[in-house]
């Protein structure tokens, strides 16, 4: 039985935060979940592509992001399309944690990122969407935008 690749975009303005998040999470964040592809952008309209088209299992998207910071495209994502993926914002403070419930964030990771604390949130949110109805790896075959920097 071949096993499927769970597709997770990072969105940062910042190539150091993408990095940052992606050894945080690493290729598997739990036994219990497939394998997990990283898709880095600093572009919004890929990460506003990527979503609409279900392209995506999750997105993590950096709070800091500049011009636009994480948690209001979050909340944009969250309002706008219909199967949304679930989103996880990486935050710098965690006195920030609640502006994530205004952002309709599934979750919060906070910086500096704790590698186990990190990758067991995305499990917990890939596990959730398992369960949800859509299944997790369930998009279409078409492939992601090639993305530079």
């Amino acid at each position: 039985m071949s096993e499927q690749t769970l597709k997770v975009l990072v969105f940062s303005h910042r190539p150091e935060v993408r990095e940052a998040i992606i050894t945080a999470v690493g290729n598997r964040p739990a036994p219990d979940l497939d394998r997990v592809s990283f898709f880095e952008t600093g572009k919004i309209a890929d990460v506003l592509y990527a979503a609409d088209h279900g392209q995506i299992d999750l997105a993590i998207l950096d709070g800091e992001a500049q011009p636009t910071g994480g948690m209001g495209l979050s909340r944009q994502l969250k309002n706008e399309i219909t199967k949304c993926p679930p989103i996880v914002v990486a935050v710098r403070r965690k006195d920030d944690r609640w502006l994530a419930t205004w952002s309709l964030a599934d979750a919060v990771i906070v910086h500096p990122l704790d590698p186990l604390t990190a990758a067991e949130t995305v499990a917990e949110v890939l596990r959730a969407q398992r369960g949800s109805g859509r299944a997790v790896g369930d998009r279409p075959a078409a492939p992601l935008p090639v993305v530079h920097g």
